[in-house]
C-alpha cells in the first residue's frame, strides 16, 4: 500500500482551502440554515413549560395565581414519544450534513485536479436514490458507535477513526453497497488508523479555530476537516483521472 505523508497532507489541505474557501463556506451554511427550523419543531412541545416556568420566576408575575399554578407534567408516553420525535428529526439532520459534506468533496476533487467535471448542486446527494442510501449509511454509522460505545471507551476509540472516511468513500464510489462502504472504511482505517487519528485531531483543532477567533467563523473553518480526508482518500485509492497513488489495498468497483 502507498505510504502517506502527514506533511504532505496537511500542507496541500492548506493550500487547497485557498481555492475553495467559498464552497467552504457554502456548505457550512446551508446545513446550518436548514436544520434552524428543525431545531425550533424540536422545542415547540416544550413552550407550554418554558412559560409556565418563565411566569413563576419572573417577579412580574410572583403572585399568589401563578404561584399556587399546579406544576405542568409530561406524561410518560409523552416523553418517550417525544424522545423519538427527536431521535426522527436528529438522523434527518445527520442525514442533510452527509449529503452537503459529500458534495463537498466532489467539490474539492474539481478544485484540486482543476476539471470540468459536473458535480450537480448542492442537494446531489439528497435526491433520489441518494437520499435514502445517505439515510440508511447514517443508520449503519449510528450502529456501529452505538454498539462501539456499549463495549465501553477502547472499542469507540478504535471504531471512530474508519468511521470518519464514511462520507469521503461514498462521494467518490456512490454505486457501491452500504456494507462494501463499511468494509472499506475498516479496511483502510485500520491499515493507516495512527495516521488517521493525527489528521482527525489536526484537522478539528484547526476547523474549530472559528469559536477562538470569533464564534461565527466556525464557519469559515468547520469544513477544513473534510480536506485531510480528501487527500488521504486521494493518496490512498485515489482517482481514475489523476495519477494513481499506486497499489492501494482496495480494490473497489467502478462508480
Amino acid at each position: 500500500a502507498p505510504s502517506v505523508d502527514l506533511g504532505s497532507n496537511l500542507t496541500r489541505s492548506f493550500e487547497l482551502v485557498k481555492k475553495v474557501w467559498t464552497e467552504a463556506i457554502l456548505h457550512a451554511l446551508i446545513p446550518a440554515i436548514l436544520t434552524i427550523p428543525l431545531v425550533i419543531i424540536i422545542y415547540i412541545p416544550l413552550m407550554p413549560f418554558y412559560l409556565q416556568s418563565f411566569r413563576r420566576s419572573s417577579y412580574y408575575y410572583y403572585d399568589d395565581y401563578y404561584y399556587n399554578e399546579p406544576f405542568l407534567e409530561y406524561s410518560p408516553i409523552f416523553i418517550i414519544l417525544y424522545f423519538l420525535f427527536i431521535f426522527v428529526l436528529s438522523f434527518l439532520a445527520q442525514t442533510l450534513s452527509v449529503g452537503i459534506a459529500a458534495h463537498f468533496y466532489r467539490a474539492l476533487r474539481k478544485a484540486d485536479l482543476d476539471s470540468d467535471e459536473d458535480i450537480g448542486g448542492y442537494f446531489h446527494f439528497l435526491k433520489g436514490k441518494h437520499l435514502v442510501r445517505i439515510f440508511v449509511l447514517s443508520l449503519a454509522v449510528f450502529g456501529i458507535a452505538l454498539i462501539a460505545t456499549l463495549l465501553c471507551f477502547l472499542p469507540i476509540l478504535y471504531a471512530m477513526v474508519p468511521l470518519q472516511l464514511v462520507v469521503v468513500m461514498y462521494a467518490f464510489n456512490e454505486d457501491m453497497s452500504i456494507q462494501d462502504i463499511i468494509k472499506a472504511c475498516f479496511k483502510l482505517g485500520t491499515k493507516y488508523w495512527l495516521i488517521l487519528f493525527v489528521l482527525i485531531l489536526v484537522s478539528g483543532v484547526i476547523g474549530n479555530l472559528g469559536i477562538i477567533i470569533c464564534v461565527i467563523g466556525v464557519i469559515v473553518t468547520a469544513y477544513f476537516v473534510h480536506l485531510p480526508m480528501y487527500y488521504f482518500y486521494k493518496d490512498t485509492i485515489g482517482f481514475e483521472d489523476s495519477d494513481p497513488p499506486g497499489d492501494s489495498i482496495l480494490e473497489l468497483p467502478e462508480g
